[in-house]
């Protein structure tokens, strides 16, 4: 199995994804943006997944890279490949096949539920998810669907959270691979959006309960095994 990350500050990695591409014993190949590391120019991979990060998807002016980033993730997509897009990387893949990205009314930043919608009970891919979860939020920018996209999930603050489209291509908004380590590097890193807000945590209350984490990796888990079953 062939996998190729994008990756766009170094504080924002893969998580708990990790885990799982240790466990299938996964080739993988990065685009350190942060590093001026370029796109492959071949597409023989099985998996892309394109990380979160702090930047806004329309910020080519001060991330020039941000402009190939775009045409290799739309050429990924064309090819069939699967795409996993976490937080600013499901925002990438809306913006791309047509959907409007632009700032959500409200931030939203810690623990707040989702709720997984009729799409959801049909997307093989979330198999085994409940109707509701508790889930990690880091986000100030939102987007409309792309045409052609199932909405799977929506939350108090923020209405598309995660949607699938082209039967292999799935955006989450929220944060299924953080760990309690990489939410303290994000909190370290951050810290200054964390103020006062309906949907802002404080952030010792972000990483004060364990099974939280232990929890949405494993939801985590269960997609990839969804999107590439074990055997």
């Amino acid at each position: 199995m062939k996998v190729h990350v994008l990756q766009h500050v170094v504080f924002e990695g893969l998580g708990s994804i990790e885990e799982w591409l240790i466990g299938r014993q996964a080739e993988v190949s990065w685009t350190r943006f942060f590093a001026d590391e370029p796109t492959p120019p071949e597409l023989a991979i099985d998996l892309l997944i394109v990380l979160g990060g702090p930047m806004g998807v329309h910020d080519e002016e001060r991330f020039p890279w941000l402009a190939g980033e775009k045409v290799f993730v739309r050429r990924c997509i064309e090819r069939g490949i699967a795409v996993l897009g976490i937080c600013l990387g499901a925002q990438i893949i809306a913006g791309v096949l047509g959907g409007r990205v632009y700032a959500n009314p409200v931030r939203e930043i810690g623990w707040f539920p989702v709720e997984f919608l009729a799409g959801a009970a049909d997307c093989r891919y979330l198999s085994g998810f409940p109707e509701q979860a508790e889930v990690f939020h880091w986000h100030g920018d939102t987007f409309d669907l792309p045409p052609g996209a199932v909405h799977l999930a929506r939350s108090a603050a923020c209405r598309n959270q995660a949607f699938l489209v082209r039967e292999r291509v799935i955006g989450l908004q929220f944060h299924l691979e953080t760990t309690s380590a990489s939410a303290r590097q994000l909190i370290a890193m951050c810290g200054d959006e964390i103020v006062p807000g309906p949907f802002i945590q404080p952030a010792s209350a972000m990483v004060s309960q364990d099974r939280r984490f232990t929890a949405i990796n494993a939801l985590m888990h269960r997609l990839l095994d969804n999107l590439f079953p074990p055997g």
